[in-house]
């Protein structure tokens, strides 16, 4: 939820920010034609979010199906003993 609100608020922001930034530096004429490319660019800045997002949650998934599944050579049950034991210690 955190995030998501995050990502309002910036998105937000960049759209007042890009519409302030074109009524303020353009001639009156211009400024509508600014004003509708500036929101043009918010909503694309929106919809780049919105993909990173949903891309951020499938990678989140994914992992989580990783962990879910457990290795297959670790998983394998331990091997029997041969029923005779070394007297020599294993070297290292």
């Amino acid at each position: 939820m955190t995030s998501q609100m995050f990502r309002t608020v910036l998105v937000a922001g960049a759209a007042v920010a890009a519409l302030s930034m074109a009524a303020c530096n353009k001639p009156a004429d211009k400024t509508a034609a600014d004003a509708n490319s500036a929101s043009t660019s918010a909503n694309t800045a929106a919809a780049a979010a919105d993909t990173a997002q949903n891309a951020a949650a499938t990678a989140a998934d994914a992992a989580a199906d990783a962990n879910k599944t457990p290795p297959a050579a670790d998983s394998a049950a331990p091997a029997a003993p041969s029923g005779t034991m070394s007297t020599t210690p294993e070297k290292k």
